[in-house]
């Protein structure tokens, strides 16, 4: 079969495409055919002259066409590799069509030539411009493939980006509050080349894109008042951020026990009777006192102090900001009541020595808590990194010996044995395995791996043993790709997150302003200054935005990681949100709804025709075809190969032919009665299997009909439950498909979907995506293939079906890793889940700052006598913090609501 590319002239629009793509099908001999406005891609057995005299008669211009430019290729080894291959050149923009072969692939339309290398790159293989040297730098990591083009792989997604394709990881020290959090991203955002900002509280990470130095991302957070350094190896940066938090939980742990021990004493001495005003007598203990509370406080709490410094260097204002103002009001307070208490009221010599202690040891405390429940909360990204083994089992020359996995390379053979874990991504060449995949897909049960079938870091053999090709390796294998995506989407944010952080970037200087003015109130009022500085540092303390902060990054990374661990990966946490929202769900019919692999699931004979005769007679005619229906009648055949003469393709009816003498035909209802088969005896058949869905082959033998072949692409095992779990749930189901009429209908009935729309284009897919939206609906489509394309990029959220290694560069918004039905409504039932605990915890923030700051203030004094002591405000303020981030970890379980 040879492949023919021609440059046509003088189409002008889909109408002409579709003109000649007709022309094209009714030619003897072609067997495929690929058609754009520019170029026509024919493959089978046909001249080039006679595509082009055809063309011609239908009234456009046609010629051979040359390449635009040509790529050598490198690594390809089967057609499974060739395959992989075309998937990725039709991620890139602007290509028409190509011709790809295991050494070249030739390159037709006006794409960046680079474009297409780093497409190839990042299937796993090599390629280099024809008359050039390969270039020698080691392949781009998958999920660094841009987004250009809309396709990557099976799904074309969304439409091109202008953003970089370059992204930078960072891990952050000394981020507190929301505050911190935005002084950091303005501070990035400020380097010239960035693109995109996304800094998570929670993980102490930064998400940078653009075409920006690393180093000088480093060095600008660095001068904003924090630590940085450069993300370069998932598992090296886990570890290290495990350690930093380890560290961290064990200082706050000592410092809070010393500052408690410190305050407690003072206040159980102060209760028990001891003097808390200052005398002539007693100054000189008390001085004594205070200095000791000030190397307490220096030494539990010098963290608060030296950021708060650098905050007012940066003419900023943090968490930081108000612990450092409240605690050092209070000490400076007392420490002037202590050296000159004859300048006060004998009513305001009141002392706060103890207050400032344990308020450092209390916030102490909630920070050791909040970092414990920060580390439950990213249990499921450190299990995905625990997954990767240390070591790899080669098989050379010299035997099967184990290496460390940082030299196992592109090409090795590898053993794998029961109980192993796979080491880096492959394909089997040799032996059978059974492979746990559950912490990838989400799948419970082990899939079986024959040679051919490909096997994914991370898994665990269950039984048997087999030798693989280690095709990707390091950063490009699937785990490693998944990783980079949870990480990614941890640090997203939601538009409820944005609005948390523009609230909190206002939050500190107005606290600061309301508790010098309720101060001044109080003195006015009281003429008590001990009064007066006591509102002043519980307003200080209660009102640090450390809930407010954590509200959405808590909850957006337990959500993140427990979708991962039900197999959906999402790309962007706003996702979330607008998929929580959906009423409407649009689904393609063939591979997202059906497996795609159409069946006999009928199969009739007449007269003395045996099903095994009919199958073999059949079989011999569709001997050699790549026809889906073909196919289908193949797979029934128990490999007797019948001799064909006289063989002849009618096109649009079926095939013709001659068997061991008699004339045989197979194909439509019109082929039928062309030949004059007398079709009554089947028609009740017929309509049976029609209303069902099913295309009905004939097969007759002499004229006479012998046999009908009912062929249906059948269901996913779990279609109809998950659709029955949905529209149960409130959703609106909608079936999108380029299908007949009569056979959607019957789908979509026993599916119970409740709106067909059938016989549409891909252009047209869109449309009906924007007519439902223009009734008002929030449109989540679910696709798998390069013509959902246009709908996909359509709709408000977009959720592509995918399985093996091609999840791994995937760009859908959300993106199901098992391809299942269930998968779509665990992945809707969890957005609402994710985007009801955010609002949990930003309605707790919010309702904890607006009541705390007044009563802080003693707003409700005159009402009803309430005034908080600061250290009462130290404890509220932790207490904030632990709840936000134990209400996100509650996540962590969540259960798919069924």
């Amino acid at each position: 079969m040879t492949v023919t590319i021609l440059a046509l002239k003088d189409l002008s629009c889909g109408h002409c495409v579709k003109s000649v793509t007709a022309v094209l099908e009714q030619l003897d001999g072609v067997e495929q055919v690929q058609v754009t406005l520019h170029f026509a891609k024919v493959m089978g057995d046909v001249s080039a002259q006679h595509l082009i005299d055809a063309i011609v008669a239908a009234g456009y211009g046609a010629e051979l066409a040359q390449p635009d430019f040509e790529l050598a290729l490198s690594g390809l080894n089967c057609g499974h590799c060739i395959k992989s291959t075309e998937k990725a050149l039709s991620a890139v923009e602007n290509i028409d069509v190509f011709e790809v072969s295991k050494t070249s692939a030739k390159i037709y339309g006006s794409a960046d030539p680079q474009a297409a290398i780093a497409a190839i790159i990042a299937a796993g293989f090599e390629a280099h411009l024809v008359n050039e040297s390969p270039k020698s730098e080691l392949p781009t990591p998958l999920a660094a493939l841009p987004s250009s083009g809309s396709v990557v792989l099976e799904q074309e997604i969304k439409p091109a980006s202008a953003k970089s394709d370059k992204s930078i990881s960072l891990l952050l020290d000394g981020l507190t509050c929301a505050a911190c959090v935005l002084k950091v991203e303005r501070a990035l955002q400020g380097v010239e080349g960035v693109e995109s900002v996304s800094v998570n509280l929670a993980e102490q990470t930064a998400f940078v894109t653009g075409d920006v130095d690393a180093q000088r991302l480093v060095q600008q957070v660095i001068q904003a008042g924090y630590g940085a350094e450069i993300i370069e190896d998932e598992k090296t940066s886990r570890e290290k951020q495990q350690a930093q938090a380890k560290q961290e939980i064990q200082r706050r742990q000592w410092q809070s026990i010393v500052a408690l021990v410190v305050g407690f004493g003072l206040l159980f001495w102060g209760l028990a009777g001891g003097q808390t005003q200052v005398t002539a007598d007693n100054r000189l203990n008390w001085l004594a006192v205070g200095l000791v509370t000030l190397a307490v406080m220096i030494f539990t709490g010098g963290h608060f102090y030296q950021r708060a410094f650098k905050n007012l260097l940066n003419k900023t204002a943090t968490m930081d900001t108000l612990v450092a103002l409240g605690t050092g009001a209070a000490w400076l307070f007392s420490m002037a009541v202590t050296l000159a208490p004859e300048i006060f009221p004998e009513s305001g010599r009141h002392l706060y020595f103890e207050s400032s202690a344990m308020i450092i040891g209390l916030i102490n405390v909630g920070k050791m808590l909040e970092a414990k429940a920060k580390q439950r909360s990213s249990k499921a990204l450190e299990r995905l990194l625990d997954l990767t083994p240390k070591t790899a089992k080669v098989v050379d020359e010299q035997g099967t010996h184990e290496i460390p996995l940082s030299q196992v390379q592109q090409g090795m053979t590898l053993r794998l044995q029961t109980g192993d874990r796979v080491s880096v991504d492959g394909i089997v060449t040799e032996g059978a395995l059974w492979i746990d995949e559950s912490m990838l897909t989400g799948e419970s049960l082990p899939v079986q791996k024959n040679p051919g079938d490909k096997v994914s870091a991370g898994t665990v053999v269950t039984d048997g043993a087999a030798l693989f090709q280690a095709e990707q390796i390091g950063n490009q294998t699937l785990l490693a790709n998944i990783i980079k995506l949870v990480r990614q989407a941890q640090s997203s944010k939601p538009q409820l997150g944005q609005l948390a952080d523009k609230i909190a970037a206002i939050f500190v200087p107005i606290v600061v302003v309301i508790a010098l003015l309720a101060a001044l109130i109080w003195y006015g009022v009281t003429q008590n200054i001990s009064y007066a500085f006591m509102v002043l540092t519980t307003v200080l303390i209660i009102a640090c935005p450390c809930a407010l902060g954590l509200a959405t990054p808590m909850s957006i990374i337990a959500g993140v990681g427990r979708a991962a661990e039900l197999g959906i990966l999402v790309r962007d946490a706003d996702a979330l949100q607008k998929a929580a929202g959906a009423d409407t769900l649009v689904f393609d019919k063939t591979g997202t709804l059906t497996k795609g692999e159409p069946k006999v699931t009928a199969l009739y004979t007449f007269g003395d025709m045996t099903q095994e005769s009919a199958v073999h007679l059949a079989a011999g005619l569709e001997q050699g075809a790549n026809h889906p229906l073909a196919k289908a009648i193949l797979a029934l055949n128990d490999g007797v190969a019948e001799k064909v003469s006289e063989f002849r393709t009618l096109k649009g009816l079926g095939i013709t032919g001659v068997i061991q003498g008699k004339n045989i035909a197979l194909g439509n209802r019109t082929l039928m009665t062309q030949f004059a088969v007398s079709l009554d005896a089947a028609e009740p058949l017929f309509q049976q299997e029609s209303e069902k869905g099913a295309t009905v082959v004939f097969l007759s033998v002499e004229n006479q009909l012998a046999a009908i072949f009912a062929i249906r692409d059948p269901l996913r095992e779990d279609s109809a439950q998950a659709l029955q779990r949905l529209a149960s749930q409130g959703y609106q189901l909608v079936m999108l498909t380029g299908d007949q009429e009569k056979t959607a209908q019957a789908i979509a009935a026993e599916l119970g979907i409740h709106q067909v729309i059938a016989g549409v284009l891909p252009a047209g897919k869109a449309q009906a995506i924007q007519q439902l939206q223009a009734q008002g609906r929030k449109v989540v489509m679910v696709g798998d293939g390069i013509n959902d394309a246009p709908a996909l990029a359509q709709a408000d959220v977009s959720i592509a079906m995918g399985s093996g290694s091609d999840i791994a560069i995937e760009t859908a918004e959300l993106t199901l890793m098992r391809h299942s039905m269930q998968a779509v409504a665990d992945a809707l039932s969890l957005s609402k889940g994710t985007l009801r605990n955010m609002k949990q915890n930003l309605f707790f923030a919010f309702v904890y700052n607006s009541l705390g700051i007044p009563l802080a203030a003693g707003l409700f004094y005159p009402l009803f006598g309430w005034l908080l002591n600061p250290m009462i405000g130290g404890a509220a303020m932790a207490f904030s913090s632990i709840t936000v981030a134990s209400n996100a970890n509650r996540l962590l379980k969540f259960i798919p609501k069924q």
